[in-house]
């Protein structure tokens, strides 16, 4: 469950931007796992720590920034299907041509989820969450982008394997697809900034609107654990059946209180891997933005995330209300 790694811009421009008492530890359902995707939340709720998560990409402001953000986070679970999530990132901000020091550095918001595991359904594979994020304005420095006012997202994660396919289709039972839909809504309406008119000594005001925001993505993996275990077993190298090849798409689209901001959809289209292990996994993704307003180059994102629950099923990795999980080995060895 990875922390959103956030676009943000200088002040003057524009923003760039299976549930019974023995389950097995992590989002496991059925034959299918759901591993921590980078660009939107995976669908499950787990103890979990991912840590450094590190992007590199331009903005689309224009000129265009240089964005490099390092960001942590980590979740707990409350209950067996309740967990609460806490993350921060820091932005480092390089202007194009300037010399070095020029930018601007600070952190973002920080920012707590809260996901509710509402739904399992082992034969097919399926599972949905609900979730609510809360950025805490203030939190982060204004001079990356962080803004002064929270923002609440209520959102809707859902995941889905193939498995359930029949015999004729089953090059195709390790995919799998999950997504989330979310709303932000600020906790401001607009903010009004005043100045004075240089030629005529008047006083002036500019109103900037903060739009609320669908937030929504999806992603489409193959899994080559799954294919092996479930499929057939093609005698490929060991490492080969720890990845899971995937595409991300991470969106979001104004859709309210739109007077400044317009409604023109930004994001970016996230192809890459995760090699999955027993206790951590790491992810490395292209970071393609969809459009100019998204972006100017193919950026780049790149995650180690630990299995706590997996690691000390019996400690750091238990639920605070509830009995330890069996852990989730689902290789023989690393």
């Amino acid at each position: 469950m990875p922390i959103r790694y956030a676009r943000a811009s200088l002040s003057g421009l524009a923003v760039a931007i299976l549930t019974v008492s023995h389950s097995a530890a992590h989002e496991i359902v059925g034959n299918r796992f759901f591993p921590a995707t980078l660009g939107i939340d995976d669908p499950g709720v787990n103890d979990e720590l991912a840590i450094p998560t590190i992007s590199s990409a331009k903005t689309g402001d224009d000129p265009s920034f240089r964005q490099l953000d390092f960001s942590g986070e980590y979740s707990k679970r409350i209950t067996e299907a309740f967990a609460i999530s806490i993350g921060a990132a820091y932005s480092r901000l390089s202007p194009p041509g300037g010399p070095t020091g020029m930018g601007a550095n600070g952190f973002q918001n920080l920012e707590t989820s809260f996901k509710y595991r509402v739904f399992k359904d082992p034969a097919h594979e399926f599972v949905m969450s609900v979730g609510l994020s809360i950025e805490w304005g203030g939190t982060g420095a204004a001079s990356v982008g962080a803004d002064p006012f929270n923002t609440y997202t209520p959102t809707v994660f859902f995941g889905k394997g193939l498995g359930d396919l029949p015999d004729t289709l089953s090059w195709i039972r390790p995919v799998a697809i999950t997504g989330q839909v979310g709303y932000a809504i600020p906790g401001r309406r607009s903010t009004a900034t005043f100045g004075v008119d240089p030629d005529s000594g008047d006083l002036i005001a500019d109103t900037e609107f903060h739009p609320r925001l669908l937030n929504w993505g999806g992603t489409i993996q193959y899994s080559m654990p799954y294919l092996k275990s479930a499929v057939v077993d093609l005698g490929l190298p060991d490492f080969v059946n720890h990845l899971i090849p995937l595409v991300e798409a991470n969106l979001q689209t104004p859709v309210g209180n739109t007077f400044t901001s317009g409604t023109v959809t930004t994001g970016t289209i996230n192809p890459g891997v995760i090699w999955v292990g027993n206790t951590f996994q790491v992810g490395i993704e292209a970071l393609i933005p969809i459009n100019r307003q998204s972006g100017t180059n193919i950026g780049v994102i790149g995650q180690l995330h630990f299995y706590l629950d997996d690691i000390d099923p019996r400690g750091i990795g238990r639920p605070i209300f509830g009995n330890a999980v069996q852990p989730a080995k689902l290789f023989a060895r690393n």
